[in-house]
C-alpha cells in the first residue's frame, strides 16, 4: 500500500483527494481523502463526486476530514451516494473520528501514532484545532492506553 499526498489544488495535480492510498500490485486508489478546515458541505461532495467522474478512475472510499463538527444532513446525504455510484463509500470524519479510523487500521503502530498524532494536534494553532478537540483526543488517547494494557 503506497499514499501519495499533495499540497497543490486538485485540479492542477489530478489526483482526487489530498492524501491517496493506492495499492502497489496494480496503482489504483482504493482511498482518497480531503482535508478540510471548514465544516464539508453537499457542495464539497458534490465536487469530489464531479472529479471522481472526470477522472473516470473508480475508488472505494473518499473520505472527508474536518476540523468542525460534522452536519448530519450532510452526512446521510454521503451516505446515500453509495448504492448511486455503483459502491463508492463517502464518509465524513471529524478530528476524533479520523483518529479512531486510523487507530483501526494501523493498530499494530498505535502507540507511535497517538504519540505522532498528540505531538501534532498540540502544537496546531487555536484556529486549527480548538482546544475541546485536544480534550477530546486526549481523553480518548487516555481511554485507548487503558484499552492497550490489558492486549
Amino acid at each position: 500500500m503506497l499514499t501519495d499526498a499533495h499540497n497543490a489544488a486538485d485540479i492542477q495535480t489530478g489526483a482526487l483527494g489530498d492524501v491517496e492510498i493506492t495499492l502497489v500490485a496494480n496503482d489504483e486508489v482504493t482511498t482518497s481523502y480531503e482535508v478540510k478546515n471548514k465544516r464539508v458541505t453537499r457542495e464539497d461532495i458534490d465536487r469530489a463526486l464531479q472529479k471522481l467522474i472526470l477522472s473516470g478512475r473508480r475508488v472505494s472510499n473518499y473520505i472527508f476530514i474536518t476540523t468542525e463538527p460534522v452536519d448530519e444532513e450532510v452526512q446521510d446525504y454521503a451516505r446515500s451516494l453509495y448504492h448511486e455510484t455503483g459502491g463508492v463509500e463517502f464518509v465524513i470524519l471529524d478530528c476524533i473520528g479520523f483518529i479512531q479510523h486510523f487507530l483501526h487500521l494501523f493498530h499494530k503502530l498505535r502507540t507511535r501514532f497517538l504519540e505522532a498524532y498528540q505531538s501534532l494536534i498540540l502544537s496546531e494553532p487555536q484556529s486549527a484545532v480548538s482546544q475541546p478537540v485536544k480534550e477530546a483526543f486526549l481523553a480518548m488517547r487516555q481511554v485507548a492506553e487503558t484499552g492497550m494494557e490489558g492486549e
